[in-house]
């Protein structure tokens, strides 16, 4: 009986000459694509994917799951991975694993695969949540397959094998770098940007455009979150109050691309042990990542602050490492949700030359007291109990000193 693999497959190149080898190789194959927002004709990809001769394709409407059980929870707990890269692509992929989980179980497949290169972090990314959702899974990585890295040694050998089998990509020799493209962000590498001091060519991005053509007028939006998460987004031109989670990102998307925000070019550390160059995209969620931020320094305690932001790195790491489903994420992630309890409220952002940046803020409820902390009035403060406050923290000072001399 010939077994069935379920493909996770989003109609590139890599996919493609996968599907189209996993055939060779005597597999049936059910392809799934997941709509995390990306722009795609999925219905051309479905029609490519039937054409090469996959046995049926699915796709998986996913995108709002993705923008309200993933990107938005991570805007909530400040997730940044090595200081820079807001995690686009690691986010996803949680939530794509969760989509194929499911296909597979409603079709009963054991078989999944997928066109993460051996080199990288999606194949931990994919395995590991699947692994974690349904613990007999197994799994067909070719790119870790002797046979199948003999014959393919990258992208140069995928082009060739696709145009001598008549399989439309988008990768040219010109231009072979690889693109990840989802609702929340779209990632480049590969190809020229191997090379880290080879700068990124303006016709690589897609979301954001250039400073040549950004605005001269800042565009003035609200953007109002209750428990830590996004809930409306207000245009100051025109009032109008967004509230759908997609329509929040859409529309910011938009603004931020507008205006050149959230391009990054950084080298960063594979959890698999490389360093690698990658240039990202990810414009709105760059501006509510900076309303949040913005948002929290009202309203959380100093030292719960202090504590969140060694939470919010090991979880970063834990998204970024394929560990979205793991004891250690779900308990980071409850840790990081109760944080929020108290942040809710509303940031004016000011959306201007490649900027994001807050400009006023306003707490439901929030530590700031204005009067406490006025150089017009006491307000409470005892100016005198500072000469005891200092004196304690002075004693410690003193006595380094004594024993190993003045500090240089």
């Amino acid at each position: 009986m010939t077994e069935t693999v379920l493909l996770a497959y989003s109609g590139g190149l890599d996919t493609s000459c996968i599907l189209l080898w996993l055939l060779e190789k005597g597999y049936d194959v059910v392809c799934l694509i997941a709509d995390v927002g990306q722009d795609e004709d999925f219905e051309a990809a479905r029609r490519k994917a039937l054409k090469i001769g996959a046995k049926e394709v699915v796709v998986a409407q996913v995108k709002e799951d993705f923008v309200v059980n993933y990107i938005f929870p991570a805007v909530a707990m400040g997730l940044l991975y090595e200081r820079r890269y807001l995690l686009g692509t690691s986010l996803a992929r949680p939530c794509i694993s969760a989509a194929l989980v499911e296909c597979a179980k409603q079709r009963g497949i054991r078989l999944i695969s997928h066109g993460a290169t051996g080199k990288g972090n999606d194949q931990v990314r994919f395995e590991l949540s699947g692994y974690a959702l349904l613990p007999d899974i197994q799994v067909i990585a070719p790119w870790r397959i002797d046979e199948f890295c003999q014959r393919f040694q990258g992208r140069e050998d995928l082009l060739t094998y696709a145009q001598a089998n008549g399989i439309e990509v988008e990768a040219t020799p010109k231009a072979p770098w690889s693109m990840d493209a989802n609702f929340m962000h779209i990632s480049y590498e590969s190809g020229v940007l191997e090379n880290p001091n080879h700068v990124a060519p303006e016709s690589l991005y897609k979301m954001t455009v250039g400073p040549s053509q950004w605005p001269d007028k800042p565009t003035i939006l609200e953007v109002e979150f209750a428990k830590g998460l996004p809930v409306a987004v207000i245009n100051a031109t025109d009032k109008k109050r967004v509230t759908d989670p997609v329509a929040i990102l859409d529309l910011l998307n938009r603004i931020g691309g507008q205006n050149g925000v959230g391009r990054i070019d950084i080298v960063e550390n594979r959890f698999v042990g490389l360093k690698s160059r990658g240039v990202y995209e990810t414009p709105g969620v760059k501006i509510l990542f900076e309303a949040h931020l913005d948002l929290e320094l009202v309203c959380l305690d100093r030292e719960v602050l202090r504590l969140k932001s060694y939470l919010c790195d090991r979880m970063a790491d834990f998204v970024y490492n394929g560990f979205w489903f793991s004891p250690e994420g779900v308990f980071a992630r409850r840790c990081l949700e109760q944080s929020q309890e108290h942040v809710s409220g509303r940031v004016t952002m000011e959306i201007f030359k490649g900027v994001a940046r807050p400009i006023a803020r306003r707490a439901v409820r929030g530590l700031y007291n204005e009067e406490l902390v006025s150089m017009n009035v006491h307000g409470g403060y005892t100016p005198a109990s500072a000469g005891g406050f200092i004196e304690i923290h002075s004693i410690r000072l003193k006595e380094f000193s004594k024993a190993f001399g003045a500090f240089k």
